[in-house]
């Protein structure tokens, strides 16, 4: 597995009809106009998951894609999680036939051109790319220390306890092959909120994927509201105990 990838090659932006970049938003309408602008100067779709915002951020991510038919977006009743929204998005954005599918967030706390780098990653031979914080080249802005080292210790503990080889586990910046999408089957995933991409990245090891880690610096929003919870980090620290505990004795279903 190559897990790493330091300097890829940016082109210019080109119509790139299959690939679909998945977008979950919950009060996001101070950020989504500014999303969907930067994803449209790369020349890809956008697909919009909204979880019925009362902000109104469904309601502009419709007037975008009245006024651009790569802007698509997909409308859920009420709040349902990271996990299932993705695992939505992924689905709606094959069925369109994306070949290849990202995952973004919402907040510009990932930088939209970086999107290029990692489809790239895929047209080389990649199964998952992943934008990672933790590799050579990449890095975090605006983070005080206490949460470096929970983001950290994060994804050493999720490491240590599956065995994983992936230095930024809990990364949200990602691209995927549909065909590894298919095989990773996140409609079954356990996780509803940011361990879903521990739980993704697990399974695409086991599965023996071609796994890269392109280098990001993920920039703390600045507008909006975070939507990291006790409850999501207590959620996935629980399942990366328990599969953990399953990989240690010999049982290693992820259920």
């Amino acid at each position: 597995m190559d897990a790493r990838i330091d300097h890829l090659e940016t082109a210019g932006p080109v119509t790139r009809h299959d690939v679909v970049v998945v977008v979950p938003t919950y009060n996001e309408a101070a950020t989504i106009r500014s999303v969907a602008n930067a994803v449209m100067a790369t020349g890809m779709r956008l697909l919009v998951v909204d979880d019925g915002s009362p902000d109104g951020t469904g309601q502009i991510a419709d007037d975008l894609s009245s006024d651009d038919d790569r802007i698509a977006v997909l409308h859920r009743a009420g709040k349902q999680g990271l996990g299932p929204a993705y695992a939505a998005g992924f689905a709606t954005a094959m069925d369109a036939g994306a070949a290849i599918v990202c995952e973004m967030d919402a907040d510009l706390s990932h930088d939209p051109a970086d999107l290029v780098r990692l489809v790239g990653a895929i047209d080389e031979g990649a199964d998952v790319a992943i934008g990672s914080r933790y590799v050579a080249g990449g890095g975090t802005e605006g983070w005080p220390l206490h949460r470096r080292w929970l983001s950290r210790g994060g994804n050493l503990y999720a490491r240590r306890m599956l065995g994983l080889g992936v230095a930024d586990a809990t990364a949200g910046f990602r691209a995927y092959r549909s065909e590894a999408v298919r095989k990773l089957d996140p409609w079954s995933c356990l996780a509803s909120g940011y361990g879903f991409q521990i739980e993704m990245t697990w399974r695409a090891e086991r599965l023996g994927l071609d796994i890269r880690e392109v280098p990001i610096v993920f920039r703390d929003r600045t507008l909006g509201t975070s939507k990291m919870s006790t409850a999501i980090a207590m959620e996935a620290v629980g399942l990366v105990t328990r599969w953990g505990i399953r990989r240690m004795t010999g049982r290693v279903d992820a259920g």
